[in-house]
This record gives C-alpha cells, structure tokens and sequence, in this order.
C-alpha cells in the first residue's frame, strides 16, 4: 500500500496490529446484532454494551500497537490528547440502527499528527467492508486502491442526516437538488461522497468522532469539504470536544459544492 512510509506514518506491524483489531471487534460486533438491548446516555443517545466493549477494546489495543499516542473516544475521555499524534475513535457509530436491527453501522478510527487525520480506518461489519485512507497515498477498499476515475457516477443522491433536513424547511419554496437518503451512520454518509454512491453529504451536528476517518477518505479523493462553523482543524490539546459540533458539506466535485453551498449555508442561517 506505501512505497515508503512518511516518519509520521505507522509502521508495517502496526499497521498490521491496527487490521488485526478491526477483525476483532468487528466479530464481536457481528455477533452481539440483534442480541443487544440498549440504554440511554445522560445525553439522550443510545449506547448498547457492545458500544461499551467495543470502545474499551480499541483503547485497550491501541495502547499495545502505539502506547505513547492518546486517545480521544466518543465513550471515553473527550479531550485532545497532548501527545503529538493520536488517535480518534468512534467504536459504533450508527449505535440506533444496531439497536434497532438495521445492518449498517461502522467502526471509525483515524490517527492524528499535527492536528489532522494522517491514517484512517472505516469498518462496516456488516458488509465485511474496510475502507483505509493514508494521506498522501490514497484510499482503499478491502485492499483495492480507489481513485476518482474508479468511484461510482451518475448518483443523484444527496445524503442528510436527522437533523439537517431542517433545510428542507427553511427553503419551502425551492425544490431540493437532489433525492434524499438518510442513512444513519454519520462517517458513512460522508464517505459515501467519496465512494460515489451521493453526490453531496450534509451533516448539521458531527462530533469530531464522527468525522475524524471521513475527513481523509474525502481529501484523498478530492472531494471538497466545507466547514460551515468551526474548523477541526483548529483543535488544541486539552479542549473537551464533549459537545462541540463541526457542520459540514462534503461533495463529489467542485461543481457540486457550487450547486449546494446554499443549501449547505441554510442549515445554520435560515
């Protein structure tokens, strides 16, 4: 996958101990679909025993493949970590179809130096799926390297998620430029962008947990991202990210940021 790899970069084995992981808690994550009963977090959001597993597996395993290197988890500590890389964990995300018994759900991990995302791992279990992103290397799907002359075309799907299809509202009197899907996975509905299946993804409430392995999925594809308020890019060590949102637009060309920007615009100001 590399011909060389960058300082920064991981090296072989721990690349190797990183898929290893994914193996085994996307198993776990297997098995427990549709045995889980869930529960709510102080928050309101669902959170099942496998999400408590799996988060406490990847930390647990990380600490072994890269042990200087902190951690920031949507059901951990939420804080950038002070160690020069790190790494950003979402270990269920989609956590209301898993319990609700939709098969789509993902493992999100992406490991940061010098506050972006330099490799990123997206797991969907239940497609046995794994999307691997190193920047300035490109993307890979189960081991085949992606390009933008080998991504999906001709979608006319825009991807929502629950909450931005206020916009809808907002702008009554224009028809939406495009069919709507609402797939429920947050990094998946950005990565869906840079796999083809949308044209745009438009996400009004994205953790950094979220994101943090979409992020570079979509840069090595160019696929244009817009921040539409704060920029992650922007993080310090030691700020709680517990509530901090990062709305955002990602589209499949230049030309599409164009034809949606408004729309994009119109989710935070009417």
């Amino acid at each position: 996958m590399s011909s060389g790899p960058l300082p920064e970069s991981l090296g072989s084995l721990q690349l190797s101990a990183v898929h290893q992981l994914l193996d085994r808690v996307a198993d776990r994550q297997r098995q427990d679909f549709g045995n889980i009963v869930s529960d709510f977090k102080p928050d309101g959001s669902l959170i099942t025993s496998c999400d408590r597993w799996s988060d406490a597996a990847i930390v647990a395993g990380l600490a072994q493949i890269a042990e200087q290197e902190g951690v920031l988890s949507e059901e951990g500590s939420k804080c950038v970590p002070d160690s020069p890389a790190y790494w950003v964990v979402d270990p269920l995300d989609g956590t209301t179809n898993f319990a609700a018994g939709i098969p789509y759900w993902a493992i999100s991990m992406a490991r940061f130096v010098g506050g972006r995302p330099v490799e990123a791992f997206l797991d969907v279990p239940s497609l046995n799926q794994r999307i691997v992103a190193i920047r300035g290397e490109g993307v890979w799907r189960n081991g085949k390297r992606l390009t933008n002359e080998t991504r999906s075309t001709g979608s006319a799907c825009v991807s929502l998620c629950s909450r931005s299809i206020r916009v809808l509202q907002r702008r009554a009197d224009q028809p939406f430029p495009g069919k709507i899907r609402l797939l429920g996975v947050a990094s998946l509905n950005l990565v869906s962008v840079a796999m083809g299946q949308t044209v745009a993804a438009l996400e009004a409430t994205p953790k950094i947990w979220d994101l943090a392995a979409a992020w570079l999925v979509l840069n090595e594809l160019n696929c244009p991202i817009q921040w539409l308020a704060a920029d992650p890019a922007q993080l310090h060590p030691g700020q709680d990210l517990t509530t901090a949102d990062f709305p955002v637009l990602a589209t499949g060309s230049p030309a599409e940021m164009q034809r949606l920007r408004s729309w994009g615009e119109a989710l935070l100001h009417g």
